[in-house]
């Protein structure tokens, strides 16, 4: 009687172990004091931070949406990690929460180490502009469950906030302006309607010219990551909102107490390019909820540090928070 090893019903369990050897200088490139230990134990460890009165820990995942199906049909594997470590960390902020460290889980049809190299050195990369570190994740070879080339990423990170700064909404008042941080494109929002738009409708390729470069290249322009400007401003920002999907209308008010509305100055946004391409063929309240539409996160800034705030980084006014129902508007 024949017999049959894992490798014939398709899983490569040599090629796992390779795949970790490959990955072991990058996880330790984003190693930050508080590691303990290294990769290959059953779970990641990381010591509470000192110096907090009273540290929670907070906890953020996400994904990378259909912006994989880009890199996948493309073949550019190396940029995708970025923007799963950049969408979790990013919410953390909201909550005040300074980021820790980061795990990620991998899943395909048939592990290709080399791709699966590239997508963890772009995690790595993420994790070094978050400053946290990548601790640990989990990569699974699964077919029949994914098509052969097909991978599928989550993330999750973890980070610590004082207790008492946590409740951003609170401090939220009438008079207080708003400051758009630009975002460095779709981010990771809104490529199902993007991929249809663009390759469906306009019929265009991966590597027709837009803006002098290929269209690739604008699409999967990696998430921003805001850690660094935020540490350096916190004492100068009430509250942040993550403008990801739903765009600002969804988001934004998800910072301001019942009794407040964001008034948005929609001629100040500074729309990107890539959104202007594809509101040929999508209404512009639809662009608004589906896209961060050039705006990765907005601050809300007491009138008094509005001036420093725009002095330490690209950001710009558009609008203020105004008396009325819980709402962003456009004016």
């Amino acid at each position: 009687m024949s017999q049959i090893s894992y490798k014939d019903a398709g899983v490569d369990i040599d090629a796992g172990n390779s795949f970790v050897e490959n990955i072991k200088p990058l996880v330790k490139s984003t190693k930050i004091p508080g590691v303990l230990g290294g990769i290959g134990s059953f779970a990641g460890a990381f010591e509470l931070p000192k110096g907090f009165k009273e540290p929670v820990m907070l906890a953020a995942t996400d994904g990378v949406g259909t912006k994989l199906k880009l890199a996948i049909d493309s073949g550019i594997h190396n940029t995708v990690g970025i923007d799963l470590v950049a969408m979790c960390v990013n919410d953390l902020l909201c909550n005040f929460g300074t980021p820790s460290f980061f795990l990620d889980y991998y899943a395909t049809g048939k592990l290709d180490v080399k791709t699966a190299t590239n997508v963890v050195a772009g995690i790595a990369e993420g994790c070094i502009r978050a400053e946290c570190a990548l601790i640990g994740g989990e990569t699974a070879e699964m077919p029949g469950m994914y098509s052969h080339n097909d991978y599928d990423l989550a993330g999750f990170a973890v980070g610590v906030a004082e207790k008492s700064e946590m409740d951003r909404v609170a401090l939220v008042r009438a008079g207080h302006k708003l400051i758009a941080l630009p975002s460095s494109g779709l981010h990771s929002n809104g490529f199902s309607l993007a991929r249809k738009v663009l390759f469906e409708k306009m019929k265009l390729n991966f590597n027709d010219d837009f803006n002098g470069k290929p269209l690739i290249e604008t699409l999967l322009e990696p998430t921003r990551i805001y850690v660094k400007t935020f540490k350096e401003l916190k004492n100068q920002i009430v509250a942040l909102a993550h403008i990801t999907g739903g765009g600002i209308v969804e988001n934004l008010p998800r910072v301001l107490p019942e009794n407040l509305m964001a008034e948005i100055k929609k001629d100040a946004i500074k729309v990107l390019p890539i959104f202007e391409l594809i509101s040929q063929h999508v209404e512009e309240n639809e662009m608004y909820r589906a896209f961060n539409m050039g705006v990765g996160m907005i601050l809300v800034v007491k009138e008094e540090d509005v001036k420093t705030v725009l002095s330490k980084t690209d950001g710009y006014l558009i609008g203020e928070i105004k008396e009325g129902k819980r709402e962003a508007i456009f004016i």
